[in-house]
């Protein structure tokens, strides 16, 4: 690939990010979009994360940000061209990553919460084989747009983004900071010297959780094995609805029971436990109550049995009310969301035998 090509298709990617964040920015909360939208400055600005940010600098960066995505919002996402001749779907991120080899750059391209397009192009840290998975470590981004999940999966090929997991945790340090000491987050941070070494905590955090984010993707990809195709296709077909969260976060703790909860398990680190259920929040929480509850007693006794017990018993509630949803759902379709909803709050895991 030549210099004009890399730098084409990089503008092309960037471009892609742009109208992905005007179409969806709008799916979050306030208070999450201002948290989301002050990190986004801080790594396009590349700013550290000791140094305090300036709220003037953010608001006139938020206001021509959001003005430019007013006049994007209605474009569609571009073909890439990793060579003047070659245009490529820009979620074809195989064919792209053949020509981005020889710049040790990857390119990932997917779907994220809510269907929001995902696209990111970062270095190419590693490439290792788990188990039967095909593992990518991405490092430095160059380009990303709001989201930035870090973790993505396309069939066994999982990517674990690096610098997205330590902005995610930092993010969580910031939100720390607003709420009551005796929770979740404050317990997992505690392990860490935040107040005096923000960087190397940063670092170690972020290594100990790219192994529960592995392990989560692991889950995500078993799961879909088990729902078979017409689960994601359902799930794409809802509009932003009760009964979508709902079916997300069903997913998400099939993925959970089948994968996370047991290397947590294994693990045996409790930073890692604590910072699990410092993000069990929203419509994961809610559906699956025991699960919380789980946590405290695990907090009070540190007794595995007690979690081992919990994912145990919650994999088969997941994996059959997961069919039933999508019986009903194939029965129904999208006239049937009530029911559908009605049905999952019938079926809330509240107490662990």
């Amino acid at each position: 690939m030549t210099k004009d090509s890399l730098k084409n298709l990089k503008d092309a990617i960037q471009l892609n990010c742009h109208i992905s964040d005007a179409q969806y920015a709008g799916n979050y909360t306030l208070c999450i979009y201002l948290l989301k939208m002050r990190e986004f400055y801080r790594w396009e600005k590349s700013i550290p994360y000791s140094q305090k940010l300036s709220n003037d600098d953010i608001g006139d960066w938020l206001t021509k940000r959001e003005a430019h995505w007013d006049e994007i919002d209605e474009l569609s996402f571009e073909n890439l061209f990793p060579e003047p001749d070659k245009s490529i779907d820009c979620f074809d991120a195989d064919s792209i990553n053949t020509s981005l080899a020889e710049h040790n750059l990857v390119y990932s391209a997917g779907f994220g919460h809510y269907g929001k397009p995902v696209f990111v192009l970062a270095d190419l840290e590693s490439k290792t084989q788990v188990d039967e998975y095909s593992l990518t470590i991405c490092g430095h981004e160059h380009i990303r747009e709001l989201a930035a999940p870090p973790g993505m999966s396309h069939g066994k090929h999982i990517f674990i983004r690096k610098e997205s997991l330590k902005r995610f945790i930092w993010e969580k340090v910031e939100e720390s900071r607003w709420y009551s000491k005796d929770n979740p987050l404050a317990r997992a941070l505690g392990y860490y010297d935040f107040e005096n070494n923000i960087e190397q905590s940063l670092k170690q955090m972020t290594s100990l959780e790219t192994d529960t984010v592995l392990h989560h993707e692991i889950g995500e990809v078993r799961a879909s094995q088990l729902l078979g195709e017409n689960w994601n296709d359902m799930v794409m077909q809802m509009p932003r609805s009760q009964a979508e969260f709902m079916a997300r976060a069903i997913k998400d703790h099939l993925a959970d029971a089948i994968s996370t909860l047991p290397r947590l398990i294994k693990n045996n680190d409790p930073a890692q436990i604590h910072f699990y259920f410092a993000n069990l929040s929203g419509m994961r929480r809610e559906i699956f109550p025991a699960l919380m509850d789980s946590y405290l007693q695990w907090k009070e006794k540190a007794d595995n049995g007690i979690l081992q017990n919990v994912a145990a018993q919650s994999l088969q509630h997941w994996q059959n009310i997961a069919e039933n949803l999508l019986d009903m759902f194939t029965e129904t379709g999208l006239n049937g969301l009530r029911d559908l909803e009605n049905m999952v709050k019938r079926n809330y895991l509240e107490a662990i035998v």
